[in-house]
């Protein structure tokens, strides 16, 4: 009995050894990948045309020290206001950066084409009347999503790069041809 503890014990010595290495390899390994983006993704920008009002826009909105640039969110702000009524309010940065790292994980430096970002509560209303199935309380309302397409990219492939970040909500609307990107929890339609 002795005998068949002591084995048990080296088992369970060796697979923790195991274990420990294999974690201590993989938290180098991340901690590598993490100054190697840090080092090569500097500056960050995006390339956005609003379809609905036709305005294209590249900006670069945050700059290589990590600091974010005022006038350039002020000017993704104006370009991702509601295209109805005009009004303009702040999109939350996590939208931001959640569609930059999408195109990112697409290639990185496309033209990404918005249908839709802040959504003021007449349009929204306008929307729920007509029929248009959104949400009364929509995250667009408070600058926290944003619907988009990648022209030339299938809007599946679209919608997996999305959902491989893990980050806030990815609905995908293949009939309406965009995938829906926000703040939130983290989930998915």
């Amino acid at each position: 009995m002795l005998e068949s503890r002591n084995v048990m014990t080296a088992a369970w010595t060796r697979r923790s050894f195991l274990s420990a290495s294999f974690a201590a390899a993989s938290a180098l390994v991340a901690r590598r990948a993490t100054a190697q983006a840090a080092a090569t993704d500097a500056a960050r920008r995006l390339a956005l045309y609003h379809i609905h009002t036709r305005e294209a826009a590249t900006v670069v909105y945050r700059a290589d020290a990590g600091h974010y640039d005022p006038a350039a969110l002020h000017r993704l702000n104006h370009l991702l206001r509601c295209h109805f009524t005009g009004e303009v309010a702040p999109i939350d940065l996590r939208v931001i950066e959640f569609l930059r790292a999408v195109d990112q994980g697409l290639g990185g430096d496309r033209e990404i084409h918005v249908i839709s970002g802040f959504r003021s509560s007449d349009y929204n209303n306008w929307l729920i009347r007509h029929g248009s199935g959104v949400a009364v309380r929509s995250l667009h309302l408070e600058g926290r999503a944003v619907d988009v397409r990648f022209p030339g990219l299938p809007l599946g492939q679209v919608h997996r790069a999305a959902l491989a970040l893990g980050w806030g909500g990815v609905g995908y609307y293949p009939t309406s041809e965009f995938v829906h990107l926000d703040s939130g929890r983290v989930r998915s339609w």
